[in-house]
């Protein structure tokens, strides 16, 4: 078992007919934390939140939970809470036998449950709903009741798959605010499942970004998003520009040069002469003009996209390879589509990563 962790999952494996869901996942977890699954439908998110919970078997591998080998215990037995996508709430029960239901039936004293229920339902900013039937809530009641209920057992791990999904935007974004407030308070362990990139990166200390059942980088968010491991997550994560290459010689120290079809670009990393590569550059760190020092390249401005507070530029490119500047503010005066420009970025902000042959 890992050092620290309190969640650890070793080599889960999960396969439905020829299909690899599940290729072999690690994952350690330390007491406190909150962990989101991050990918795209089909990655093995849910397939790994659902074997933790006992809700499907792993064909190998091993759930550590707590010092304690979980891995063939029933649903019941693994101290673990569950929020699911349509909050599985009973209709026929007011708010609070909902918050009171896992407490009865796991033998929680009488005289305990009431109080318990009242302390739960007020964490959940819920009071003033104890004795209204959940059929007469909103969507956003209803998850605040579900993690209500789920928490109440006091489990040692709570488990929560894709529960803002129903939301809207704007309610989404509080409830977010609102369990990552809850969680901290109560000191609870989290495995959090969702394809919402923003939604992982504001809500977590450490983010596992999952593809074709594995994961390919885990991280904080910082670091997920700054320095992607892998192209699949610098193209998952966040925007970027990526430019198509072949590697020339070291130009510095941890530096290559890279040719390209705008012309010679600094990167970051070491890589054989004449391997095909990747660059990848986040579109907030690309300016217009030509900078002393820095990549610059030259590129036809096709569109301008506006964004609030933001706005975003977008060049033409070969299929594939955006190549796209964010800028707060105003643009420079006189762009319009058409013009060609120059577009500079700093060496140190240029990732790159081995590409394969088309």
């Amino acid at each position: 078992m890992t050092d620290s962790a309190f969640l650890d999952i070793r080599r889960a494996t999960k396969s439905f007919g020829s299909a690899m869901v599940l290729d072999g996942v690690d994952l350690a977890v330390t007491p406190g934390e909150f962990v989101s699954l991050l990918g795209p439908s089909g990655c093995g998110k849910t397939t790994l939140l659902r074997i933790v919970a006992g809700l499907m078997a792993a064909d190998t591998g091993r759930i550590v939970l707590d010092g304690e080998d979980i891995s063939a215990r029933p649903p019941h037995r693994r101290d673990v809470g569950v929020v699911f996508q349509n909050y599985a709430l009973f209709p026929h029960l007011s708010v609070a036998e909902n918050v009171a239901f896992g407490l009865k039936a796991r033998g929680a004293p009488k005289d305990q449950i009431a109080p318990t229920v009242r302390r739960f339902l007020d964490l959940a900013q819920m009071a003033g709903f104890a004795e209204r039937s959940v059929k007469a809530l909103s969507g956003g009641q209803q998850q605040r009741v579900a993690v209500a209920r789920a928490l109440a057992v006091q489990p040692k791990l709570l488990l929560l798959d894709e529960p803002f999904s129903a939301l809207d935007r704007k309610l989404r974004e509080a409830m977010q605010i609102d369990l990552k407030r809850l969680l901290r308070e109560l000191g609870t362990t989290a495995i959090f499942v969702t394809h919402d990139q923003d939604e992982a990166l504001m809500m977590s200390d450490r983010v596992a970004v999952m593809n074709r059942g594995q994961i390919e980088q885990l991280d904080t968010p910082d670091a997920i998003y700054k320095r992607p491991a892998t192209p699949f997550a610098l193209e998952f994560v966040g925007l970027s520009t990526r430019i198509a290459g072949t590697a020339l010689e070291a130009s510095g120290p941890g530096e290559v040069a890279i040719a390209t079809d705008f012309g010679r670009i600094r990167g970051q990393g070491r890589f054989t002469p004449g391997s095909p590569v990747l660059i990848g550059v986040r579109p907030e760190r690309m300016a217009f003009g030509a900078q002393p020092d820095q990549n610059t390249i030259k590129a036809r401005l096709t569109d301008i996209v506006f964004q609030g507070s933001r706005v975003q530029a977008h060049f033409a490119a070969p299929p594939g390879e955006p190549i796209q500047i964010e800028s707060v503010g105003a643009l420079p005066a006189g762009l319009a589509a058409g013009a060609e420009t120059p577009i500079s970025w700093p060496v140190a902000d240029t990732l790159v990563y081995p590409r394969l042959k088309s």
